[in-house]
């Protein structure tokens, strides 16, 4: 074999750079290679800047702030496939940074990236562009460059991608261009709803027709939060009555009645919510009566306590002063739901419902259907509440319900009356307000009453009205109301008992008492030794003494049992239809009681084939008072019935004199037809039996006061039974007069004065006036003469000077 001959190299052209090969440690070299003409050097330097972005979000920060990404969006559009690859993979990882994000929006560069997504591109390309998309398609404005450039088609036609990362991207991007665009809708709406809070921008829209587009999304969209969004609009708008009219004439109602079915519970409240601001509109609210309130009584059954609230409101609205609404939400069974809501733990949800139950009950027959479902049981857990809207609400309910006796007791025995009376302690104006008007109406039956002056009432009410800014209209009528159910307290308080206060067994004259000063109970003041104090006058009738027999008509009067139900004779024309009920209008009647009492009124169930008797019969009612007297005699001190048993019961001082006058004025004065007579002969009667007539220079010489003293140490007490006195001045003869009256029908008022004085006085026609044009003339206020000219009447013109005359 032959010697190998080698073969000389070449040397290199001498034009030509040789060769360099270089190992780059720093970001800032790379990212200046990106600006090199060679794809050689382009293709490695995208690689190795992908490689870094990779690594943290520190790294791309750091890449941007090296000026990275404006000469990597020139390298998209490269023509060598290799460099738009890399750079496309680059922004790939790039674009999940907010900066970047920002900055690639201003460098426009969503056409270059859209552009990648080409069929005939690799699948890496494709992967890495839907990648920098779905990135991009997070933040509104790269969505609206996304659908400008055209970009939904492609990533539609990547969905068929056999590679999997392709088909995640693409979905990514097309589900955040879609579902943020349905943001943009309620979004928008919610905006409009608070722009109509400002009237220029509702004249604004009113104008260029927004309104109908509000009603055309609430009537065509199937998307929850846009009719939620849109009825919210709705409600805002509907504040200005233009706005209302205008939404009534395009049949808003409909709209909002179908909304009321929907699923959603957010479209439920605001539907309701517009329903209350449409209220306003009386042709809406007509609208309601049967398409919308049978739909609002079935969202109070939901499961959903704010839609109940909502709810609640709507029907309040519509039953305010619409007795028409009130029967529709009645029908549709409403009132067994609405006080499921009274139970609610939503504040709002039980003060709306209070209010529809408050607005039913106006019509008695809703009133008596209400009281059926246990709503004086359902109320108290309200009148608990710490938040004074529902104490207010809960205490106007009350008010509404407790118009007769049944519903009071059953206040009264389920624990009712205790909160209540707390109420009237309370801060809130609005809350005292109507806590007096409700303990006003439950003062309305003398049980009620008592219980609610022995939790306190009368003191708290007392001490509210004593504060000139504490006190109203309600608390001072609900105090006068108590009072008269406590007819003592009332007269030693006022001096003044008027010709409907009757006085009724167990009443004491403690005399004058400084307002604030309690006024001890009867069995107190009977258990008490006698002392210097002023005596305690008691009127009782109750007796277990049978009249004589000699007596005539002894059926006319139960005299063997309580003498007092003689008083059941004034009484029983006036309460047979009242019987204690109180009637609410759409106003709920006023809270001023009427002072404008009769005070006189003739006994209704009297007999005008009455035989007219004049007189008492002097000799007959004698006779049958020593005929009384000759019977056993009932112990007149304060005793136990029921001595040597283990049960003893109190019972006040009895009163057979008293017991006795009763019956002959029942006898001889209340047949007499004539009213003026009777008043005559019954003044007669009771200064016979108080001492007879006294002249005026004689009164020093009448030694009443001895008697007085006498009759105390009798009988051992201060309180005397008004039958023990014999010798009596003014106010021992007004008080009898008045308490005999009262048992006849005679309307008679009882005033305390000054000095020992008291008087009563009466009401008369003037029989000389008759034949005045128009009918009979005003009644005219007569004293009645009980001391010097017993039986004379003294017509008062000027009250001060005319008594200081007359007594």
């Amino acid at each position: 074999m032959g010697k190998k001959i080698k073969k000389e190299v070449e040397p290199p052209p001498k034009d030509v750079f040789d060769p360099l090969i270089i190992e780059s440690k720093k970001a800032a070299t790379v990212v200046l290679m990106l600006n090199s003409p060679e794809e050689e050097i382009l293709a490695k330097a995208c690689e190795a800047i992908y490689k870094f972005a990779l690594k943290g979000e520190e790294n791309k920060t750091t890449l941007l702030e090296l000026g990275a990404v404006e000469p990597l969006t020139k390298l998209l559009t490269h023509e060598d496939k290799i460099v738009r690859r890399n750079a496309t993979m680059i922004f790939g990882i790039l674009a999940s940074n907010n900066d970047v994000k920002k900055l690639l929006r201003e460098l426009d560069v969503m056409n270059s990236v859209i552009a990648q997504l080409a069929p005939e591109e690799e699948v890496v390309i494709h992967e890495f562009a839907s990648l920098c998309l779905a990135n991009m398609s997070a933040e509104y404005t790269s969505k609206v460059q996304i659908f400008e450039h055209g970009g939904l088609e492609p990533l539609i036609r990547l969905l068929s991608s056999p590679d999997p990362d392709v088909k995640k991207n693409s979905m990514e991007c097309i589900y955040n261009l879609v579902q943020e665009l349905n943001d943009l809708h309620i979004e928008a709406l919610a905006v409009i709803a608070n722009c109509l809070e400002d009237m220029d921008t509702v004249v604004q829209i009113q104008q260029t027709g927004g309104l109908k587009k509000l009603l055309s999304f609430a009537e065509n969209s199937t998307i929850p939060d846009i009719q939620k969004n849109a009825a919210k609009a709705i409600t805002k708008a509907a504040y200005d009555p233009e706005n209302r009219k205008l939404f009534h004439e395009q049949e808003v109602e409909k709209c909002l009645v179908a909304l009321l079915g929907s699923e959603n519970d957010g479209t439920k409240i605001a539907a309701s919510q517009a329903i209350s601001a449409m209220c306003e509109n009386s042709g809406s609210k007509d609208f309601f009566n049967n398409q919308g309130i049978p739909q609002l009584i079935q969202l109070l059954k939901s499961d959903n306590e704010e839609v109940w609230e909502a709810a609640a409101l709507a029907l309040a609205h519509l039953t305010t002063c619409n007795p028409a609404n009130a029967n529709a939400a009645a029908e549709a069974d409403g009132i067994d739901p609405l006080i499921n809501v009274l139970s609610s733990k939503r504040d709002g949800a039980i003060a709306n419902a209070a209010t529809v139950l408050t607005n039913m009950a106006m019509q008695e027959p809703l009133r008596l259907n209400i009281q059926n479902h246990d709503i004086m049981h359902a109320i108290i857990s309200p009148l608990r509440s710490a938040n004074t809207v529902v104490q207010s609400k809960a205490a106007l309910a009350v008010t509404a319900t407790a118009c007769d006796v049944e519903a009071r007791t059953e206040l009264r025995n389920s624990g009712g009356l205790e909160p209540l009376v707390e109420l009237l302690r309370s801060k809130n104006d609005e809350v005292r307000k109507h806590a007096s008007w409700a303990v006003m109406v439950c003062a309305g039956d003398e049980l009620t009453a008592n219980e609610l002056c022995r939790l306190g009432a009368l003191d708290i009410l007392e001490e509210v009205n004593v504060s000139g800014t504490r006190k109203n209209k309600f608390s001072e009528a609900a105090y006068n109301k108590l009072l008269n159910n406590n007819l003592s307290l009332k007269y030693s308080q006022t001096g003044y008992l008027s010709s409907s206060n009757i006085i009724n067994d167990g009443f004491y004259d403690y005399g004058r008492i400084n307002p604030g000063t309690k006024l001890l109970p009867l069995k107190e003041l009977c258990l008490q030794e006698p002392s210097d104090l002023r005596a305690v006058l008691l009127i009782n009738s109750k007796s277990y003494v049978s009249p004589p027999s000699s007596m005539e008509d002894k059926s006319d009067v139960g005299y063997g049992r309580s003498i007092s139900s003689s008083s059941s004779l004034r009484r029983s024309s006036k309460e047979k239809n009242k019987k204690n009920s109180y009637h609410f209008s759409a106003g709920f009647g006023s809270p001023i009681e009427d002072k404008s009492e009769p005070a006189s009124g003739r006994n209704t169930v009297l007999s005008k084939s009455a035989t007219k008797e004049k007189g008492w019969r002097k000799s007959k009612g004698k006779k049958e008072e020593e005929k009384v007297k000759e019977e056993e005699e009932v112990m007149v001190v304060p005793k136990f019935v029921g001595e040597g048993s283990s049960e003893k019961e109190w019972c006040p001082p009895s009163d057979p004199d008293f017991s006795m006058y009763v019956y002959e004025v029942t006898k001889s004065i209340l047949p007499i037809t004539n009213i003026k007579e009777q008043i005559e002969d019954l003044a007669k009667y009771v200064a016979e039996k108080m001492g007879g007539k006294i002249p005026k220079e004689k009164l020093p010489d009448f030694s009443w006061e001895l008697h007085i003293s006498e009759l105390k140490f009798q009988l051992k007490s201060n309180v005397i039974p008004i039958g023990h006195v014999k010798k009596g001045i003014f106010y021992h003869r007004a008080l009898l007069f008045k308490a005999l009256a009262d048992r006849i029908g005679i309307g008679c008022s009882l005033v305390r004065g000054e000095y020992g004085r008291a008087w009563n006085e009466v009401m008369l026609q003037n029989d000389s006036r008759k034949g005045v044009i128009g009918g009979l003339p005003a009644p005219e206020m007569y004293v009645i003469d009980l001391m010097f000219h017993p039986g004379g009447l003294m017509k008062l013109r000027s009250r001060e000077a005319d008594l200081y005359r007359f007594l």
